[in-house]
């Protein structure tokens, strides 16, 4: 297979499987990206809002009004940053972070259901795959 191919199947897997997920949860409170900027601070720990406007790519006006919403259906706080006293911390209050551990179950759950579609032989080759293309996308 061409490399170009190789492209256009990985984007169009990436597409349906991106399309599929989304529809297993629904961010019924928050926008998709809130979403993400939730399932970040569940991975990460508290953040500063400068930091999360860096690993989001978005301005920080972007980054303040998705935590003052976030913050608003309870699922962020701010907090002092006891290492630099100017900037605040966002961190996941409990009820965040079960939403977003039930959010991980529910698309955890899917994955495996899609996999589970597999033989064996080819279940064990995609996940090879996969960590290949995990560790490639890691140093790239």
């Amino acid at each position: 297979m061409r490399t170009a191919d190789s492209g256009r199947l990985l984007r169009e897997v990436v597409r349906l499987f991106t399309q599929a997920q989304s529809v297993v949860i629904q961010c019924n409170t928050t926008t998709n990206s809130q979403c993400n900027l939730l399932a970040e601070l569940a991975r990460s720990g508290p953040l500063a809002l400068s930091e999360l406007g860096v690993r989001f790519r978005r301005e920080k006006s972007w980054v303040s009004r998705s935590v003052e919403a976030l913050a608003g259906h309870g699922l962020v706080v701010k907090v002092n940053n006891a290492a630099d006293s100017r900037k605040w911390l966002v961190t996941l209050t409990d009820e965040g972070l079960q939403s977003v551990n039930a959010w991980n179950a529910a698309l955890d759950n899917h994955a495996e259901h899609l996999l589970a579609h597999l033989s064996d032989g080819d279940r064990v080759a995609v996940e090879k795959s996969l960590f290949v293309l995990l560790k490639a996308m890691k140093q790239d």
